[in-house]
């Protein structure tokens, strides 16, 4: 059988590319339904993208890369698919939208776009061998003990990275790159919670707080979460992106909080309230207690000099901790590097020395930040790649 695309991973970017492909095309993916990772994303209820999405806001070791087809297809673009589609959604923080349903409207929003677009789409299909060949490429293929042979002229990799192996991620996509002489740049979990090999925060797990995090390169606003392994919350996974094995991170428990004024003010009116006490009213009472064994917190509040008061709160505001590592691919949500965008054209996301390959999502070392940037970028690239093979016909 002859096709002229066939793409590889039929998640949020091989779905929008099929949707805009044109021509003969045929989606495959090994999983046993399509866009699993957007039926778990944001709780069922998919991040299906962000309002103020901008090229700031990925990484990628040419940050200049993405901006053209973020530009070409922006999130204005999906927000009015999505509205065509008579799906609710709703804003959360810091500009997120969330389906007002299901994470599986947007699948079914996917699949009906292929629909329209005439192209197929086979599931539980492995790939078996790959070849180039003078017209384009052979894929071999097993789909329900069945053998099929195949041939395409371009051929779309959209499998991935390789963050939550157990949905079925695998490095596939890097294989492929490298086989037709693509170059990969270091691929490490991101968007993933710290651990600590000591349990030190077990005792704290289930705390959570408003917190600033940072390191050297950048730091995050957002809620900080204690567990039985170490750190999680946004602001967590926002910095675990541009952190590296060994470094310290910098941990704000009161980024904007006037706790000197108040400590101050309340010493004033309550003076005999234990320091602890009082800084109970302001933190969770679980980790005042915790952090009474590691900062000297003795005494009433009639005892606190302000120069006391001053190094407690330099303390609060920059306690400084080295994880021992992350959770790793198991609950990453995103892989960080992947094909290396110097192999492809910005425009097209076509490869420039091996005509009709293209390498697009999460494949391409291109990550967003937490908050529905991810997808958007899986959509631009889709986007950008589907009606470059558009344009060939």
């Amino acid at each position: 059988m002859t096709y002229d695309t066939i793409i590889l991973g039929a998640g949020a970017a091989g779905m929008m590319c099929a949707a805009h492909c044109g021509g003969r095309v045929l989606v495959i993916d090994h999983a046993k339904a399509p866009g699993e990772k957007i039926r778990i994303s944001g709780g069922g209820r998919c991040n299906f993208t962000n309002m103020h999405a901008r090229p700031g806001n990925f990484l990628s070791q040419n940050p200049h890369f993405c901006k053209s087809a973020l530009a070409r297809y922006t999130q204005w673009d999906f927000i009015d698919l999505v509205g065509r589609h008579g799906i609710a959604w709703h804003e959360k923080t810091l500009g997120q939208l969330f389906c007002g349903g299901s994470s599986k409207q947007i699948i079914q929003m996917l699949l009906d776009e292929i629909e329209r677009a005439g192209a197929e789409l086979w599931i539980r299909t492995d790939v078996k061998d790959l070849r180039k060949t003078d017209g384009g490429f052979a894929v071999d293929l097993e789909r329900e003990g069945q053998r099929h042979n195949l041939s395409c002229t371009n051929l779309v990799l959209a499998t991935g990275g390789k963050s939550i192996p157990k949905m079925g991620a695998t490095g596939l996509a890097y294989d492929i790159a490298r086989q037709f002489g693509l170059t990969i740049t270091e691929t490490r979990a991101a968007l993933v919670p710290f651990t600590f090999s000591d349990g030190k925060f077990k005792d704290l797990s289930g705390v959570s707080l408003p917190a600033r995090l940072s390191n050297d390169r950048t730091s995050f606003d957002e809620a900080l979460l204690f567990t039985h392994r170490g750190l999680s919350g946004p602001s967590v996974l926002q910095l675990s992106s541009y952190w590296r094995e060994g470094e310290a991170v910098r941990v704000n428990l009161i980024p904007d909080l006037p706790l000197f004024d108040l400590l101050r003010d309340q010493r004033q009116s309550g003076g005999r309230k234990a320091l602890t006490t009082e800084l109970a009213r302001h933190l969770p009472g679980r980790l005042v207690e915790y952090l009474n064994h590691h900062i000297p917190m003795p005494g009433n509040l009639a005892d606190q000099s302000d120069s006391a008061l001053s190094d407690l709160i330099a303390a609060l505001s920059d306690w400084q901790l080295t994880p021992s590592g992350t959770e790793g691919y198991r609950t990453a949500e995103v892989t960080l590097g992947g094909i290396d965008t110097d192999s492809l054209s910005s425009k097209t996301m076509e490869a420039r020395d091996v005509p009709g390959l293209y390498a697009i999502g999460e494949a391409v070392d291109v990550t967003g930040w937490l908050g529905g940037y991810n997808f958007q970028w899986a959509w631009s690239s889709g986007h950008a790649a589907g009606i470059a093979i558009a344009g060939q016909s």
